[in-house]
């Protein structure tokens, strides 16, 4: 590895100051502080996984024979249901908030998120909606999936499915108003000299994914409250025996639903573009390009929401019209993972739990990407729709992508986070278990998709066993590596290293404070003098990143 970089401290000393730290009842109140806002949703996020994963474990081995010998086929449908709903809407997209707000203040030299207030009302409206939603059970939970497609929506549990739609809005009001939070922190809030080509990728993918949040969740707000409306009051917005159109549901819920993906995948996407240069000791190659490649994605991902409708009545034109944008999505998608690749080669890699998420993340999320172009194709998706070629796609992607990533990240930052350094033995085995779990998982769903067996049901035909018994033996393997990551997690906080404010030698921004940060984050107003990702570039005359806010220094861009 290269030598640390310097950090010039003008006071008297070049130590960090004594520091205040927060004690741990204040991760149990209303708390303005985005450390601990962003800590209460990664807990909370991780526990909703738990649960969520519970519900995929119960299918997956009513799935491992034909009959319905484990759970009946009703509560498969509902525990269906929360199994989706959990995994989008409570562990994935608030994991990625939980991120966004511990890092985006420290990475842009911030004291705080812009609205400190409003940023702990975000969070506080997630637990409620997890509870919600859960409570659902105690009333018939619904068992139309989690797009709540009418009307097999308007037959189920009326109130399991009221309960889903509050649920839902909560969170979705949640996300907006994060976002705002979000966008506003990384434009007004940079320290002197970070102009934006500064700010780390992980924040430039913030922004295309808070935008994308901002411009999409309203729609998805909309067709809740029109189901709702629906559901209690007797209206036909979307009920075909009153002459409305449950096609228009299914446009307003695409319309959010299908962004979702990339709302998902985003931070992870940034969180991976962070990781992989750290751990590589190289410039990220291609800095512009994988940053704009995000807005891209935020602007391409709002017209790409009917190539789920393909088979229902989508005229030609239509179809062809977004087939042909699903398809120029790959485009800047294809832009970072060749952008990795090239940062990794030549590298001296070092293949610690961050990293080697971070490589699975590219390799199974390749996987994703190429199966989301064939869908993208009018004939072959409408060879291959609702068959579980579709559920192998969306989870190379999902659990490949985001979920991978997301570990990656949670390594790469744990130091920042408690300042003890992961045990890494156990971290590799969490890594060695998910990787193959997840290929055992979702390999086999390709060939029977294409072999012709649905999705959404319990019951199939014998010929397709084979391949779900090892699709269930995966899971089960999904399941125990959870095991190894939380021994790690509870190993390291008690017993682990101490890691020093700067393990990695990383340049970013949130490096160059303690670990933990204090309260205050920053003792003085930092001043970014160069990049975040120029390795080896100052190794005869080490640059000075960041220094404190004075006068000499001011008047920098």
């Amino acid at each position: 590895m290269t030598a640390p970089t310097e950090v010039l401290i003008t006071s008297e000393t070049d130590q960090h100051p004594p520091t205040i730290q927060r004690k741990w009842q204040d991760y149990f109140t209303f708390n303005t502080d985005h450390k601990v806002i962003g800590i209460q949703y990664l807990v909370t996020s991780f526990i909703f996984y738990f649960v969520g994963g519970l519900f995929a474990e119960i299918m997956r081995t009513e799935l491992a024979t034909p009959e319905p010998d484990f759970i009946s086929p009703e509560f498969y449908n509902q525990a269906m249901t929360l199994h989706g709903t959990i995994m989008i809407f409570l562990w994935i997209v608030p994991a990625g908030a939980g991120f966004a707000n511990y890092l985006i203040p420290l990475m842009v030299g911030a004291e705080d998120m812009a609205f400190p207030r409003l940023n702990a009302i975000a969070f506080w409206l997630t637990p409620p909606g997890g509870v919600l939603l859960m409570t659902s059970l105690l009333v018939g939970a619904p068992q139309s999936g989690w797009t709540s497609y009418p009307p097999l929506s308007l037959l189920s549990g009326k109130w399991g499915q009221e309960l889903w739609i509050m649920s839902l809005l909560l969170v979705g009001t949640s996300s907006i108003l994060g976002s705002i939070n979000f966008i506003t922190t990384m434009l007004k809030m940079r320290a002197p000299g970070m102009d934006i080509h500064k700010m780390p990728l992980f924040c430039w993918a913030m922004l295309a994914a808070s935008a994308l949040m901002l411009l999409s969740t309203p729609a998805l707000a909309a067709a809740l409250i029109l189901l709702s409306f629906d559901l209690i009051a007797g209206t036909n917005f979307f009920n075909p025996t009153g002459g409305g159109d449950p096609i228009v549901y299914q446009h307003l819920f695409w319309f959010y639903s299908h962004p979702a993906v990339y709302i998902m995948i985003l931070p992870f996407f940034g969180a991976v573009s962070d990781v992989i240069p750290v751990h590589a000791r190289k410039p990220i190659f291609g800095y512009r390009a994988i940053a704009y490649s995000s807005l891209a994605i935020s602007f391409l991902g709002l017209i790409v929401w009917a190539h789920h409708m393909y088979t229902s009545g989508t005229p030609g034109w239509l179809r062809l019209f977004f087939m042909a944008t699903t398809m120029l999505i790959a485009v800047p998608t294809g832009i970072k993972v060749f952008s990795w690749c090239a940062t990794m080669w030549g590298g001296k890699i070092s293949l610690n739990t961050a990293m080697l998420f971070a490589i699975g993340f590219v390799s199974s999320f390749v996987i994703g990407g190429i199966t989301g172009v064939m869908l993208a194709s009018v004939p072959v998706d409408i060879h291959v729709h609702d068959t579980y070629f579709v559920v192998a796609h969306f989870h190379y992607v999902l659990f490949g992508g985001s979920v991978l990533g997301l570990f990656s990240g949670f390594y790469h930052w744990f130091p920042k986070m408690t300042g003890r350094m992961i045990n890494e033995p156990l971290g590799r085995m969490h890594f060695a278990l998910t990787f193959i779990g997840l290929n055992l998982t979702f390999m086999p769903m390709h060939e029977l998709g294409l072999m012709g067996m649905n999705r959404r049901i319990a019951l199939y035909d014998p010929q397709f066993q084979p391949l779900n018994q090892l699709s269930t033996w995966g899971a089960y393997i999904l399941a125990v590596s959870t095991v190894p990551m939380l021994i790690a997690i509870f190993w390291s906080l008690v017993k682990g290293e101490k890691a020093g404010n700067n393990p990695w030698n990383a340049l970013t921004l949130e490096w160059q404070t303690t670990s933990p940060p204090p309260i205050i984050n920053f003792e003085k107003q930092p001043v970014v003098l160069s990049g975040p990702y120029d390795y080896g570039h100052h190794n005869d005359d080490p640059a000075l990143i960041v220094q404190p806010f004075t006068e000499a220094n001011a008047q920098l861009p």
